[in-house]
């Protein structure tokens, strides 16, 4: 085999699609579904990249409206597997790259494979970062936010400053849910949406959401949440559920277990060319918004889907010249 992929969303397909039009073999395995991440998106999601920003492949990507929707990606994106005839393994976790560049040897949850070049397509969405505090494995604890249904009449806290975790306020309150927002900041993420930012703060300062800033969880309880705030008052709040929506980040221990050397700076970048994609560790090449560490917010679909070529530019000169 020419290459395996790890990792079935967009930037994965894509680079599947770059393999398939250069004549390639390559299998791509993912430990979940196709586009496992935007599986987990919050039901009613919309994005807010236009369709044509998500397209990956020439395939066209149409939608009903001016934006798509979760369901609609998920179909575009399963659709382009089955019309492109993609070689996907779907729920069949990658466990180790073993071998070295020409003859990788990947283990899988089902098996083994033997390939010449690794191309790590890992994403970060699911892997969430955790709180490290006691009780964040109770059932009533979440890090993903699907929709406000179920949290009806519930005491719901939300840990976190971004889009997600407002977002997620805003719905739930909306929902009949008793919502409180824990923020380790004074102030919600430079980032959140302009249109967002005044609706919150309204809520928060007619008392209809409550508010805790400058307030980290301490300890997770099965009926409440205690928080310590800067000046080391604790507060226990009473809640059924606890959303966490802290943030995601790249596997770093699969990357270093496979040989990537992580990055000592504060985005801790995994190690790459920045123009061939490839790794320290010659023949594995990262692809997607995993080459940004926990910059999260610098590679998206629409800019990282460029990877898939100039990676396969460079591994097929490699392979050509070894074949020749």
């Amino acid at each position: 085999m020419d290459a395996f992929i790890i990792g079935a969303g967009p930037i994965g397909l894509t680079c599947a699609l770059e393999a398939q039009r250069r004549g390639l073999q390559y299998i791509v395995a993912d430990k979940g579904c196709v586009a496992n991440s935007i599986y987990y998106y919050p039901t009613n999601m919309r994005f807010f990249s236009s369709p044509d920003l998500l397209e990956i492949g020439g395939v066209p990507f149409i939608t009903q409206g001016e934006k798509s929707t979760r369901q609609e990606t998920l179909e575009y994106y399963r659709r382009v597997v089955v019309d492109c005839g993609l070689h996907v393994r779907l729920y069949e976790e990658v466990l180790d790259v073993a071998g070295q560049d020409g003859d990788f040897r990947i283990e899988t949850a089902k098996g083994e494979y033997r390939a010449a070049k690794v191309i790590a397509a890992i994403g970060y969405f699911d892997h969430p970062r955790v709180l490290k505090v006691p009780g964040e494995n109770l059932p009533k604890v979440t890090h993903y936010y699907r929709e406000a249904h179920a949290y009806s009449d519930q005491d719901v806290l939300i840990v976190g400053s971004g889009n997600s975790a407002v977002e997620a306020a805003l719905e739930c309150h909306r929902h009949g849910a008793r919502v409180t927002l824990a923020v380790r900041k004074d102030n919600f993420h430079e980032g959140i949406k302009y249109w967002i930012r005044p609706d919150i703060e309204n809520r928060i300062q007619s008392g209809e959401i409550a508010g805790h800033f400058g307030a980290t969880v301490k300890e997770i309880k099965p009926e409440s949440v205690l928080l310590e705030r800067k000046n080391g008052e604790t507060v226990e709040v009473s809640n059924d559920f606890v959303l966490a929506l802290t943030g995601y980040e790249p596997d770093f221990e699969f990357l270093k277990q496979i040989g990537v050397r992580i990055g000592e700076d504060a985005n801790r970048p995994p190690h790459h060319d920045p123009q061939t994609y490839e790794s320290n560790r010659r023949g594995l090449y990262l692809a997607g918004v995993v080459v940004g560490g926990l910059d999260t917010k610098k590679w998206f679909i629409e800019n990282s889907r460029a990877h898939a070529a100039p990676i396969f530019e460079h591994l097929t000169a490699r392979l050509s010249k070894k074949r020749s």
